[in-house]
């Protein structure tokens, strides 16, 4: 009897810190969540993702030269919504934020991924991600860049509360005045502006296949607009573009 009391009492500690642990990560969903219900009605001024971009390039330069326009969803050219569609997320309209098909590809591919750097003569393996723009969105507006259990299991319930709360139209509108298309430049605005000089309003079929296909990597087309990859990509994309399903 006394070795049993005497268990318990060595683990109050342990069970009184699991306890706030545990009431500190539903306090931390729950501001999680409220933020995304008032994006119903609000537009976010700006993401976890631009924050850590800005300080990076103030670190470096001393300034902070950010170019973001926030522009309504009617203001977006449908040939960039297509083109965006077409080349990140296929099935956007119609799937519940996951695409679990992608994601065991990609979990398949960096697993043989893995076993082909066993060999010496492989110097660089590429690691395969499977992430819809919903995914990407709930990364950008409140995680790290960290690829770690915990940080993508926070993603699946913040993906999860935007499905919840917010249309596919919202989501993909804020995506598009919120997502990375060069160094300092965020959203649909900033990029027609940086790369074409115009409005996002009046981005060509071409012009919004290519600003597509420069979203996995914006800093590095950004400094090889001439790059064969981003030239024939665009013709890949634009040729999809027709097929796109906007929501």
């Amino acid at each position: 009897m006394k070795k049993s009391f005497s268990t318990v009492v060595r683990f109050k500690p342990f069970l009184r810190w699991l306890g706030l642990f545990v009431l500190a990560w539903f306090a931390l969903q729950i501001y999680f969540l409220s933020h995304i219900a008032l994006m119903r009605y609000v537009n976010p001024s700006s993401t976890t993702f631009q924050r850590s971009q800005a300080r990076q390039i103030f670190q470096i330069k001393k300034e902070l030269p950010w170019r973001q326009d926030w522009v309504d969803s009617r203001d977006i050219s449908s040939h960039l919504k297509r083109a965006v569609i077409a080349s990140e997320d296929d099935i956007f309209a119609t799937h519940d934020g996951v695409q679990w098909e992608a994601i065991e590809r990609a979990w398949h591919s960096n697993i043989k991924s893995q076993q082909q750097t066993q060999n010496k003569n492989v110097k660089k393996v590429k690691i395969v991600g499977g992430s819809t723009i919903t995914q990407q969105l709930a990364k950008n507006l409140f995680l790290s860049g960290e690829r770690t259990f915990f940080r993508k299991s926070q993603e699946f319930i913040l993906t999860i509360g935007l499905e919840m709360f917010l249309s596919k139209q919202r989501i993909l509108e804020i995506y598009l005045n919120h997502v990375e298309w060069g160094q300092g430049v965020f959203g649909a605005q900033a990029a027609a502006r940086h790369y074409f000089q115009k409005s996002a309003s009046q981005l060509t079929p071409w012009e919004a296949a290519r600003l597509a296909v420069i979203l996995p990597r914006p800093k590095y087309f950004e400094k090889l607009p001439q790059s064969p990859y981003l030239s024939d990509r665009t013709e890949i994309i634009l040729a999809r573009m027709n097929g796109a399903v906007l929501p």
